[in-house]
This record gives structure tokens, C-alpha cells and sequence, in this order.
């Protein structure tokens, strides 16, 4: 079976991604999860990009068991449950996103330029 959202190729903004995902979901995932699910699902796929980040950067080394994910695909698993708890309590992320910059952007405007600890 093929999946619908790789069969064509288009740039992948926000908005878009959130279609795929939800033509996915209606197409081979059935439904969604619950929100709580999702949350726990969330965690999981956080969980393994820490993995994967604290064996690589970090001081941890990965033990025989350790199955060596791709840190790639390990965020991407992430953004996939994001987008589905967006997608589940109608959360436009482009604009989420474009008022998160701005909040940001006001709040910040000198705070990291005059850190110390960023020089």
C-alpha cells in the first residue's frame, strides 16, 4: 500500500504538513488517539531523541541493547504526534508559530544580547 501524503512531491510548509498528517491518519491510521495518548506518545518520542542526544553529544555512552535510532527520524516522530495534538484540538501551527516569534521577538528584543553567559 502507498502511502498518499509521499506520492507527490510539494514544498512542505506547516500548513500542508497538518493536511498530510490528517490524510494520513484518515487513510491509514484509522483515527486519532486520544489527546492523552498523544501526550504519552509525545513523551515516548521525546524521550528517544534525549536518548539518542545524551549517548551522541553527551556523556553517555550507548549500551549493546541500545537500538541506534536516527536522530532524523526521531524528531520527525515528534513533529508527527506535535501535529497530530494540533490537528485533534484545532490548532492552526502557522499561526501558533508566527505569533510564538512575535511574543518572542517583543519579549527578547535585547535579553540574549545582553547576557553574559552568551558572550
Amino acid at each position: 500500500m502507498n502511502c498518499p501524503v509521499t506520492q507527490t512531491e510539494h514544498p512542505l510548509t506547516l500548513r500542508q504538513a497538518q493536511d498530510d498528517v490528517d490524510q494520513w491518519i484518515q487513510t491509514i491510521g484509522v483515527r486519532y488517539f486520544s489527546e492523552l495518548t498523544n501526550l504519552a506518545q509525545l513523551m515516548e518520542e521525546v524521550g528517544e531523541v534525549a536518548r539518542i542526544l545524551s549517548r551522541t553529544y553527551g556523556e553517555q555512552s550507548f549500551k549493546p541493547s541500545d537500538e541506534q535510532g536516527e536522530l532524523s527520524d526521531e524528531l520527525a516522530d515528534v513533529l508527527f504526534v506535535v501535529i497530530c495534538l494540533a490537528n485533534q484540538t484545532g490548532v492552526d501551527l502557522t499561526e501558533a508559530l508566527r505569533r510564538n516569534l512575535e511574543k518572542k521577538t517583543k519579549r527578547d528584543a535585547t535579553r540574549h544580547q545582553e547576557n553574559e553567559k552568551l558572550k
